[in-house]
């Protein structure tokens, strides 16, 4: 087995949807670059081998994939063959892609099954068709925008080497590609809304290859022990259902969720066709809420305090694929060990495993989009069509608490004076809103809001006094234009939202080789200690402020404003970061002095 190899994601990519019959297609696969655009033309997707190998699923920019090019090569196609297996045969075969960067077409046996735009967000293609009993062929054509700014790309960056607050390029596959085999009928997708007021569930099924007579049926548990079950007709392909929970914790509450008792519910769903099973999903969720009452944000209805670290979703040999499971599962245990009960995922919308393991291991998420950078007609369709896909991909998770559609005005550069662009920030805060009513929204974090559920502010000015200054109280804090940037575009008022610190620290500390920049620089371990409680404490212990982002989890490329290196290695021992964040001002053990001899 190679290096590579060893790193071929097998475990299931979907976890809140999950099936137990699939077929994973992730490892080597053929690939060639077609820099003249020539392929389609050429046929390319009719059998052609092609000479180059990677493994899926990361981009040939990365080492993991064994190609390792960061050159620009937005042109690229993937070929593999698979074997039907003989029970497939009769059903329907779904081809699932978790995500491909940025537009996509797929064949099956020389035929056009899907055509697919936006980097970040999955599809299906039903490949029933083209699907034959035996050896079959697939084959992407995955082509990217690498020079044109108005592509909602997040952090990859428009040159060909990585600078400043941009990195490595992602073209091409980088999420797992799976098969499935399912009915004629079948359970397309769930949406679960809880309700802990009532201590109920809504669920929402949405069936694919509808007729009259299918019924759903519910089987919800905790921790093994039955809760609730019920079976429903479909009417339509739509329907929705509201089931209450009559379990309760110890002091008479509902077995609500959070990062301290991050409570789960097993769901499992079987779709009913005149009393024969015809598909099973199993699945799970949270009961949780978030809302602002009386202008403090509160988690379960209780007032909350955000403690976020901003956290860029790179991984080291995989760009924006994380190498493992396990590595993703540890950033969630590396993030909590240092005192955080949440994460900002900035500027990408990450692996569904990723919030799965937020979601069992209890850490806030605030989900993001992948911006572009500059406004036009194209990047508005662009963004509202795939937004809306992030939005129901991750509405299932109860680790989500807040949607991030823009921050600090990316792809609209001119709000605060250009009318169009603000009401496109608008109309992101009032779309997003009208996809998900239980989360609170923003409309443009940091800076510049048109409207937003929280007020949150960036800031990495350095100095104590003049941090614990300006945000002495509410209206100094509104008023501070940091970074200087107005924190309300002027005819949009402040409102008496709760107020969130939601990116600031980003101190530069080289550990070991590693050479970059950031916000502000510390000269040794002691130092960096000093610097971070310096810039902690004082939004700690402001009356105004109702919580923070601190810059930022691990070092990326050339920044080393990391709490942990790129390898994810802690520059400071763990127990002391969380001290600062538990508002405390540690000091570093000096180590023992051994006499020579």
């Amino acid at each position: 087995m190679t290096h590579t190899e060893l790193y071929s994601r097998g475990e299931y990519p979907r976890p809140q949807f999950e099936r137990t019959e699939w077929l994973n297609l992730n490892g080597m696969w053929q690939f060639e670059f077609d820099d003249e655009g020539a392929g389609e033309g050429a046929g390319w997707h009719t059998n052609r081998p092609f000479s180059k190998r990677i493994q899926v699923p990361f981009c040939y920019q990365s080492e993991l994939s064994g190609i390792g090019d960061t050159a620009f090569h937005d042109l690229v196609w993937y070929r593999r063959e698979f074997d039907l297996p003989s029970d497939y045969e009769g059903r329907r075969i779904l081809l699932h892609f978790g995500a491909v960067d940025y537009e996509s077409k797929v064949w099956v046996n020389g035929r056009l099954v899907a055509c697919h735009e936006g980097g970040h967000t999955p599809f299906t293609a039903d490949i029933t068709v083209a699907a034959k009993r035996g050896s079959n062929e697939i084959v992407v054509r995955a082509k990217d925008y690498s020079l044109d700014v108005t592509l909602p790309r997040g952090k990859q960056y428009w040159k060909e080497k990585s600078e400043g607050i941009f990195y490595t390029r992602t073209t091409g596959i980088w999420q797992t590609v799976w098969l499935e085999a399912v009915s004629h009928s079948y359970l397309r997708s769930v949406k679960l809304t809880p309700d802990i007021d009532r201590n109920e569930i809504r669920i929402e099924g949405f069936v694919e290859g509808w007729r009259p007579g299918l019924e759903l049926a519910a089987s919800i548990s905790f921790q093994g022990e039955p809760v609730a079950r019920d079976r429903w007709l479909m009417h339509a392909e739509e329907e929705s259902r509201t089931i209450r929970l009559h379990d309760f914790n110890d002091h008479g509450l509902g077995r609500w969720w959070s990062p301290e008792t991050p409570n789960l519910y097993d769901i499992e769903f079987e779709l009913i066709d005149r009393d024969a099973s015809v598909d099973v999903v199993n699945s799970y969720f949270g009961m949780r809420k978030i809302s602002v009452e009386d202008g403090v944000i509160c988690l379960n209805n209780r007032p909350y305090y955000m403690k976020l670290v901003l956290d860029q979703g790179y991984f080291p040999g995989g760009v924006l694929t994380a190498p493992s499971d396990e590595m993703l599962r540890r950033d969630v245990e590396l993030t909590k060990a240092m005192g955080f009960n949440g994460a900002r995922k900035h500027q990408k919308i990450e692996d569904p495993r990723y919030l799965y393991w937020c979601d069992k291991l209890g850490l806030l998420v605030w989900g993001e989009m992948a911006n572009a950078y500059q406004y036009s007609a194209t990047y508005v369709r662009r963004i509202t069509k795939e937004w809306q896909e992030a939005v129901e991909r991750d509405y299932n998770h109860p680790s989500i608490v807040v949607w991030v559609p823009i921050n600090e005005s990316w792809g609209v550069p001119n709000v605060l004076i250009d009318k169009k662009q603000q009401e496109h920030a608008l109309t992101m805060y009032h779309l997003t809103k009208s996809l998900d009513d239980t989360r609170l929204v923003l409309s443009n974090d940091g800076w510049e809001h048109v409207k937003s559920d929280i007020a949150t502010i960036h800031d990495y000015e350095s100095r104590r006094e003049v941090l614990r200054e300006r945000y002495a109280s509410a209206d100094r804090a509104i008023r501070s234009i940091a970074q200087n940037r107005w924190i309300y575009v002027p005819g949009f008022p402040y409102e008496g939202e709760p107020i969130h610190m939601s990116e600031f620290g980003g101190i530069s500390f080289r550990k070991g080789d590693a050479a970059g920049w950031g916000y502000s620089s510390a000269a040794d371990e002691g130092d960096f200690l000093s610097r971070i409680v310096d810039v902690v404490q004082p939004i700690m212990q402001s009356k105004a402020i109702q919580g923070y982002c601190y810059t930022q989890l691990t070092d990326v490329e050339q920044e080393i404003n990391g709490l942990l290196t790129f390898d994810r290695e802690p520059k400071l021992p763990l127990d002391v970061i969380k001290q600062v964040m538990e508002g405390q001002a540690p000091r570093l053990e000096k180590p023992a002095v051994h006499s020579p001899g």
